[in-house]
C-alpha cells in the first residue's frame, strides 16, 4: 500500500513545530454541493484577512481527475498562459483575537479518498490537533426571508446538541469530509461539522448571507474571531437586489410565500440552542421576528406561479 503520507509536501520551514501544536483545524473542501459559493468566499474572506502562512500542500495530480474537473488556462490571441492547476493546501492563520488555527482548503478529491483521508489524520496526530470543524452549504426548498437553517453533526456534544433546524435519517451521497468525520470519530479524536441551507433558488448565485453564518457558527466553535463585516455589507446589497426581484416577479413572489407557509409550519416548537450567545443573553421572540418578516415582504406581489432561479 502507498503510504499516505507521500500525498503531503511541507511548505514553510520557518515556523517553529511548536507553534503547530494543540490547535483546532478548520476543513473546507469544494465539492459537489457548494450552494451560494459559500467555500470560496470564507475562503477568500480568511486567507485575504487573517495573515495566512503556508504549511502543507497535497499532491493534487494523485487527487484530481482533470478530466471530470478541468483546470482553468487563459489563451491570449497567440499562446496559452497562466494555467491554473488545483491546489489542496494546510495553513496557518491567526484571527482577530491573536488566536491560531489550521485551515484546510482546496477541491475535494475525487481519488483516493482513504489514502488521503489517512494523510490528514497523521497530520491530526502529529499537530495534535484538540478539534476539527468541516462545513458546507447545501440547497434547500427554504425562502430567503428567515433564519438560514443548519444542520449540525459530530461527537462534540456541546457543540452540535440543540442547534439543528433539521435532522434527517437518510442515506445519501457521500463527501470527503463526511469519511473524515467518521474517521475521527473512530479513532476517538474530536470532529463537528455544520451544513448551511441555503434556498434552492439562490445556489447559483453568489450569497454572502451563508458565508456569514458559516464564519458565525465556527468561529463560536473554535472560540475564534473571524472577520464577516464585508460580507455582512455584501449581504445587505444582496438582500436589496433579491427584494427588487421578488417584487417585479409574481411567480417567484408566490414561491417564496408558499415556502415561508411550509418553513413556519415546520419551524421546530422548542427554541434552538445557539452558540453565538451566553446563556443569559435574550433573543428576539417569534413574534419579532414575523414582524420583520412581513415587513420585509410588505411590497411583494401576492400572485404567480412556478418557480424561478436567481440569474
Amino acid at each position: 500500500m502507498i503510504d499516505p503520507q507521500s500525498l503531503i509536501r511541507f511548505e514553510n520551514f520557518d515556523i517553529d513545530a511548536i507553534e503547530l501544536q494543540g490547535l483546532d483545524l478548520l476543513i473546507g473542501l469544494r465539492g459537489h454541493a457548494d450552494a451560494g459559493h459559500a467555500l470560496a468566499q470564507v475562503r477568500t474572506e480568511l486567507l485575504d484577512s487573517l495573515n495566512p502562512r503556508l504549511i502543507a500542500s497535497f499532491d493534487a495530480d494523485q487527487l484530481v481527475n482533470y478530466r471530470e474537473r478541468r483546470p482553468q488556462i487563459s489563451f491570449l490571441g497567440d499562446h496559452f498562459a497562466a494555467y491554473q492547476g488545483p491546489s489542496i493546501e494546510l495553513y496557518l492563520l491567526t484571527d482577530g483575537l491573536d488566536r491560531d488555527f489550521l485551515f484546510l482548503s482546496g477541491p475535494e478529491p475525487d481519488l483516493a479518498w482513504d489514502r488521503f483521508t489517512r494523510s490528514v489524520i497523521a497530520l491530526i496526530n502529529a499537530f495534535n490537533v484538540q478539534l476539527t470543524v468541516s462545513f458546507d452549504a447545501v440547497p434547500m426548498p427554504v425562502p430567503h426571508t428567515r433564519p438560514l437553517g443548519i444542520t449540525a453533526h459530530g461527537n462534540r456534544k456541546d457543540l452540535i446538541e440543540g442547534i439543528s433546524t433539521w435532522s434527517p435519517t437518510a442515506e445519501i451521497p457521500a463527501s470527503l469530509t463526511a469519511l473524515l468525520e467518521v474517521r475521527l470519530i473512530e479513532s476517538g479524536r474530536d470532529a463537528v461539522g455544520y451544513s448551511i441551507h441555503v434556498p434552492h433558488y439562490l445556489s447559483e448565485a453568489e450569497y454572502p448571507q451563508v458565508a456569514v453564518g458559516i464564519l458565525e457558527h465556527i468561529g463560536a466553535a473554535m472560540e475564534l474571531g473571524l472577520p464577516t463585516d464585508r460580507l455582512r455589507e455584501a449581504g445587505r446589497d444582496i438582500e436589496s437586489q433579491i427584494a427588487e426581484q421578488v417584487a417585479a416577479t409574481p411567480d417567484v413572489a408566490r414561491m417564496v410565500e408558499n415556502f415561508e407557509k411550509r418553513f413556519d409550519k415546520h419551524v421546530p416548537e422548542i427554541e434552538r440552542r445557539s452558540l453565538l450567545v451566553t446563556v443569559d443573553a435574550e433573543l428576539p421572540d417569534g413574534d419579532e421576528i414575523a414582524l420583520a418578516a412581513e415587513e420585509f415582504l410588505s411590497g411583494f406581489p401576492d400572485s404567480g406561479g412556478t418557480a424561478a432561479k436567481e440569474k
